[in-house]
């Protein structure tokens, strides 16, 4: 199947009034506002969605001429937009990238500014990823937690060998869920493809990120560092000295801040306040967690809160009171 081939999917919602197409669309996509020049104008439009949390395709074809934005409270996820007909503006600021057949489109959706959509027969289809999958393969691949913003470069052309690799496999995935396919009845298949497109990610697609990839070729963490990490995981929530890491390392504190220093580039307990702020972080995320804030930052051995918020603000760009809130409206 050519690359810019799309087989026909099943609509679950069409119609002709920009307004419906909106509403269709938020079921698939999250709340979004949006926006079209000629209201009055019919777009024939269609759309179909397929998917859960952790990863989800809506399938879109209309008219074009409008555009849209992501709003505050969706859930953060790696969309990878693929366009068939037509063509896509995406900003991020002063920045707009080109969205057109032969190409992919990745981004994190909370840090796109908005998305216009050419007045022209447009079709294409969106993968979203849960957010949290990618910042789980950046840790595991990168032995350094994702903090702030991952900056990927957006646009892939799929004509470049990663961009085969990349798009071949979105494409698998994209027919595998089209009109309740395979995939979704297939678990284990998917989750092997969902990790397998997030490590494609990270290692080939350049992002903030990119140059521990080299180094970690050339750098191996030593079996004290990776024992120190390891401990500071299994003991994230307790009470932790650098001295009990360094013995559970079998080293001292002075071989302890070397080792970090040279193969993690910073010091053990920046890395040990990296890995709480994340874990503080993924509990403010959660809409289900309604534990209060001070008691969160407690739980993660944040004691003193003004300092804490300080601390997750530098690093996140954000108060904790505004993450708390985007995602538990």
């Amino acid at each position: 199947m050519p690359e810019n081939a799309s087989p026909n999917f099943i609509a679950r919602f069409q119609g002709a009034t920009f307004d419906d197409m909106v509403e269709a669309l938020t079921e698939g996509f999250g709340s979004f506002d949006a926006w079209r020049n000629g209201r009055e104008k019919p777009l024939d439009w269609k759309v179909g969605f397929w998917g859960d949390e952790r990863v989800s395709l809506v399938s879109n074809q209309d008219s074009g001429g409008w555009g849209a934005r992501t709003t505050h409270g969706t859930p953060e996820t790696l969309a990878i937009i693929v366009p068939r007909t037509g063509a896509l503006d995406v900003a991020f600021g002063r920045t707009v990238a080109e969205a057109t057949p032969g190409r992919l489109f990745l981004t994190n959706n909370l840090e796109l500014e908005r998305v216009s959509v050419r007045a022209a027969p447009h079709r294409s289809d969106t993968l979203s990823l849960n957010w949290t999958i990618i910042a789980q393969t950046v840790a595991a691949v990168l032995e350094t937690p994702l903090i702030g913003p991952m900056d990927l470069v957006p646009v892939v052309d799929r004509s470049t060998a990663a961009g085969q690799l990349i798009g071949n496999l979105a494409q698998t995935m994209i027919i595998g869920m089209r009109n309740n396919g395979p995939l979704l009845h297939s678990p284990i298949a998917m989750s092997n493809l969902m990790q397998a497109f997030a490590d494609l990610v990270v290692r080939l697609v350049p992002h903030r990120l990119s140059h521990l990839l080299d180094r970690k070729i050339h750098l191996i963490a030593p079996r004290h560092v990776r024992r120190a990490i390891e401990f500071m995981h299994a003991n994230i929530a307790q009470p932790l000295t650098m001295q009990s890491v360094a013995e559970a390392a079998d080293i001292s504190i002075r071989a302890l801040e070397v080792g970090f220093r040279a193969f993690k580039g910073t010091t053990p307990s920046g890395y040990l306040r990296t890995i709480r702020l994340q874990a503080v972080r993924e509990d403010l995320r959660d809409p289900s967690n309604r534990q209060p804030l001070r008691d969160v930052c407690l739980k993660w051995g944040f004691v003193h809160f003004g300092r804490f918020a300080a601390t997750y603000r530098a690093a996140y760009g954000e108060n904790p009171s505004d993450t708390r809130r985007r995602f538990n409206r």
